[in-house]
């Protein structure tokens, strides 16, 4: 499972031009599921994105956590995490989860945050979305799950 975490100052989405998901100072996570990822690695996302240290304290130094500070996060789906860009000119998408399972795992990933009292808006799965966001620093992370198996 591959996320892009971005930390924002306000971020929404909208689907049809309607807002589905906002928050206001967070973290917006693009999340990506993959044919192999399984509930473990939507765990291991849940419990270390809260607790990642990527806010500034009082001496301007990332040491302050998602969840410490109480702030949201905003999480949208993003099967193009899985794009695989090394042959010819078009991504492969063969290496993301088939529709079905990758929102099984995106929803127990929203779901496992919220079980950890983690304030978590979201857009709609599948759908077409316009994301906004404002940026903060601009810090931005990757993580995948894998990369710890």
């Amino acid at each position: 499972m591959r996320a892009v975490i971005q930390r924002v100052r306000e971020a929404w989405v909208e689907v049809e031009g309607r807002v589905t998901g906002r928050i206001a100072r967070g973290v917006l996570v693009f999340l990506g599921v993959g044919r192999e990822d399984e509930t473990a690695d939507a765990d291991y996302l849940a419990e270390k994105i809260p607790h990642l240290r990527i806010f500034e304290d009082e001496r301007g130094k990332m040491n302050r956590s998602l969840a410490e500070l109480g702030f949201s996060t905003l999480v949208v789906s993003q099967f193009t995490l899985w794009g695989d860009c090394r042959k010819g000119r078009r991504p492969s998408f063969s290496q993301a989860a088939s529709p079905p399972t990758a929102e099984f795992l995106y929803d127990y990933f929203v779901q496992r945050l919220r079980d950890r009292n983690v304030i978590t808006e979201t857009g709609i799965f599948q759908a077409l979305m316009d994301v906004h966001i404002l940026n903060d620093g601009p810090v931005t992370l990757l993580l995948d799950s894998r990369k710890i198996f």
